[in-house]
């Protein structure tokens, strides 16, 4: 690279079009750059020079702009980043607020396609003033077979022996009655006990095979989703995820490798509302970069925990799902019915989806539609199924 100067920066997007673009007009008014089409050729270009300005795309095939954040930041990167993308503005925002959280100077983003004044703006500015950087700010169903002291099994066993299945209950428009969507849910086929649902293999897990068994559910999720596209029941599908895996480094590359089209709904990742409130900066950091992947994030078990609006406001997520606790007999408890009021309304005033879980009589339906909650999931509406009785389900036009 050329030796350093004032306004010498780095451009990292996959387009080689864009990057000649830019450093075309930069050389045009005296800037030094040097192209790169992956984040992770960053940390080798800061080792040769220390450049004013980095130009950083949102999504970079297999690497994105969180990853080079996190460079940046830990590479304690005193210039400016310039966010360059043809992504939604809500997004581009929300990354560009990681990035201040990690301690960087954030320019305003520059929306594809720009025009090479833009560029010049940026160099024909006062110099970059970085020292105002702003401050550092799994749930189960009940197991679709009941039993009395359901066996035990080894968690690591059954995935090494390929017992593990995933059962989908369906998520409902409470006014239309039409299934709208589908969590995933782990079963177990065990040779001699037959269907077993998580109590019998996830009280005792280890962290190496609760990650295992997330991973398997969620490529299960890809594979399922393609089944139900061809049939033409093109639904978002859903998975439960412990934090420690979405904090991981795993997660992004998981999503970045699966299959998928470009009529592709997304993917919703559910966490609990506890879990997410204790690691709430990372969990934002987190969900903010899954978001360049269509994945987004649901808060679990809403109600069941202490978190407030304010801290709660921090979290990109797509659902509320009301604790099911709260939504059983809201059609007659007082106390519960204002809570899910309540939440059915902090839903709509954050641009998120209301989830009632655990509906299971008619009474508590027409309650929440009564409260504008927008979708139900329950036994009432039914049981966790294959992927083919879903289909089935859905094909007889029946919530």
């Amino acid at each position: 690279m050329a030796p350093v100067s004032a306004y010498d920066c780095v451009v990292i997007d996959d387009d080689p079009d864009i990057c000649r673009l830019i450093s075309h007009v930069l050389s045009g008014i005296g800037v030094s750059s040097l192209g790169l089409h992956s984040a992770g050729a960053l940390e080798d270009a800061l080792m040769s020079a220390r450049p004013s300005v980095v130009f950083l795309d949102i999504a970079l095939g297999r690497w994105d702009a969180i990853d080079g954040i996190r460079i940046l930041g830990q590479t304690r990167f005193d210039g400016a980043v310039q966010l360059i993308s043809g992504r939604d503005r809500d997004l581009v925002e929300a990354v560009r607020a990681v990035g201040e959280r990690h301690g960087l100077k954030m320019l305003e983003p520059l929306q594809k396609p720009f025009r090479s004044e833009h560029l010049r703006r940026i160099f024909e500015a006062p110099p970059i003033d970085v020292s105002g950087k702003a401050p550092s700010p799994s749930p189960t169903e009940e197991p679709a077979v009941r039993c009395e002291g359901p066996p035990r099994v080894d968690l690591g066993e059954a995935l090494a022996s390929h017992w593990l299945d995933v059962h989908y209950q369906p998520k409902i428009d409470l006014v239309g009655n039409r299934i709208v969507g589908a969590e995933g849910l782990a079963r177990l086929n065990h040779p001699v006990h037959g269907l077993l649902g998580p109590a019998s293999f996830l009280p005792d897990a280890s962290d190496e095979a609760l990650q295992g068994l997330t991973e398997f559910v969620i490529l299960r999720a890809f594979l399922d989703w393609e089944i139900l596209a061809r049939v033409g029941r093109n639904i978002q599908l859903a998975v439960n995820a412990p934090v420690s895996l979405l904090l991981g480094r795993n997660l992004p590359d998981l999503v970045r490798e699966s299959p998928r089209s470009e009529d592709w709904p997304g993917l919703i990742i559910e966490v609990t509302e506890d879990d997410a409130m204790k690691e709430l900066e990372a969990v934002a950091e987190a969900a903010t970069q899954l978001r360049i992947y269509d994945v987004s994030l649901a808060i679990d078990d809403f109600g069941s925990g202490y978190s407030s609006f304010a801290r709660l406001r921090q979290l990109p997520f797509s659902e509320l799902k009301l604790d099911r606790s709260y939504v059983q007999n809201c059609a007659t408890d007082p106390l519960n019915a204002g809570i899910c009021r309540s939440v059915v309304e902090l839903a709509r005033a954050s641009g998120a989806v209301s989830v009632a879980e655990g509906v299971e009589t008619a009474h508590d339906w027409t309650a929440l539609v009564r409260m504008r909650c927008d979708v139900g999931q329950g036994y009432y509406f039914g049981r966790p199924m294959s992927v083919g009785n879903l289909i089935e389900r859905m094909d007889a036009g029946a919530g």
